[in-house]
């Protein structure tokens, strides 16, 4: 991955953003595709559009989201500590014990602690924590100590950032879904320097805004597209882990090539244009079949307006939901490289209409 496009992963991953809160990953996201965008804009819901040729009549969609799950904080104790709720889905087992960051009248840390195990039940060790039963310690002894730096609705963000693994493989707080906003920025970047689309089609490329709780941005940023196509970017479970069994969930590797979703989100026409871009420019993909729904960006995308002919591309990462999600930066990578190759397929006259092999 060439360094520009490193540090934008790096800075906009590391960006504390729980869903309500992406002012600040929207920032990053305006300021690396400002050079490669005719147009750029962000709507009253937080969505930032980065656009070329935003006059064409055919419109693509790129949608990836830059929300991440975080914390909530919504009581105060007498004693100062902090109590919270859970913005996206968490695994409570992962909370207790962990560095966070309460971003207040200024950022500042805490940790999370609860009861220890020493003073638990045998009946309460056998079960997973529960959040009301949690709580966050900045340190302080007294209500009026943690008002003068929490604001109750303040967000909380894992004290975890950015960091290379072996090989290829990097881990961070923030891949699902800030990865989704790089991919579709650098597909933007891609398609601009390459001077291959064609002008009488425009892509949108959207970083939308609160996907965690209910793919919220997608659905009014497709609105506001009206395009006739997208394709949405996120991550997905990779299978390649002990205790998971791929005859009930299939077959997923990390760095084997971004996976390509085939199922009812997905139009067919799409589909088999991005199979065709990807043999045309030798990119390594995954097919990942889901039979309904997909829970994605995609899933608002393809329901907007009259229906919109969509796609779905992701990243196969392993421990999604927790403070070190693993992934493969060259699918990444390849990623964006897929999504841009689609694009340059794409032509105003271009039929999404499904329809039955001869």
């Amino acid at each position: 991955m060439r360094r520009e496009s490193l540090q934008f992963l790096k800075a906009i991953v590391n960006e504390p953003s729980p869903s309500g809160y992406e002012e600040g990953a929207a920032q990053i996201y305006r300021d690396y595709t400002s050079p490669y965008a005719d147009s750029i804009t962000t709507d009253s819901h937080g969505n930032v559009f980065a656009t070329i040729n935003p006059k064409a009549e055919m419109k693509i969609m790129l949608a990836g989201h830059m929300d991440e799950i975080g914390f909530l904080i919504h009581y105060i104790s007498p004693e100062g500590l902090l109590y919270f709720s859970q913005v996206g889905g968490h695994d409570s087992a992962v909370i207790v014990g962990q560095r966070v960051w309460v971003h207040g009248k200024k950022r500042i840390p805490g940790a999370i602690g609860r009861k220890p195990i020493h003073m638990l039940s045998q009946d309460d060790r056998k079960k997973s924590p529960e959040m009301k039963d949690m709580w966050i310690d900045i340190g302080v002894s007294s209500k009026e100590e943690a008002e003068k730096l929490v604001n109750l609705g303040d967000p909380v963000t894992y004290q975890w950032e950015f960091q290379m693994l072996q090989g290829d493989n990097a881990v961070a707080r923030g891949f699902d879904n800030k990865m989704g906003s790089f991919v579709v920025g650098e597909a933007l970047r891609l398609v601009k320097e390459s001077g291959k689309l064609h002008k009488g089609v425009g892509v949108y490329a959207v970083s939308t805004v609160q996907e965690e709780i209910g793919l919220r941005g997608a659905r009014t940023s497709a609105f506001t597209t009206a395009a006739q196509s997208g394709i949405a970017v996120d991550v997905n479970h990779a299978i390649d882990y002990p205790g998971v069994d791929k005859k009930e969930y299939g077959e997923m590797t990390v760095g084997k090539g971004p996976t390509h979703t085939r199922g009812a989100n997905i139009n067919p026409v799409v589909f088999q244009m991005v199979c065709d871009a990807a043999k045309k420019h030798d990119i390594p993909y995954q097919i990942e079949a889901s039979a309904g729904a997909t829970g994605t960006d995609a899933n608002a995308m393809q329901l907007s307006r009259g229906g919109m002919a969509t796609g779905l591309l992701g990243v196969p990462v392993r421990y999604m939901h927790t403070p070190c999600e693993l992934l493969s930066l060259s699918d990444v990578e390849n990623c964006a490289k897929l999504m841009a190759a689609y694009c340059e397929m794409v032509k105003p006259e271009t039929d999404f209409t499904p329809k039955r092999k001869k």
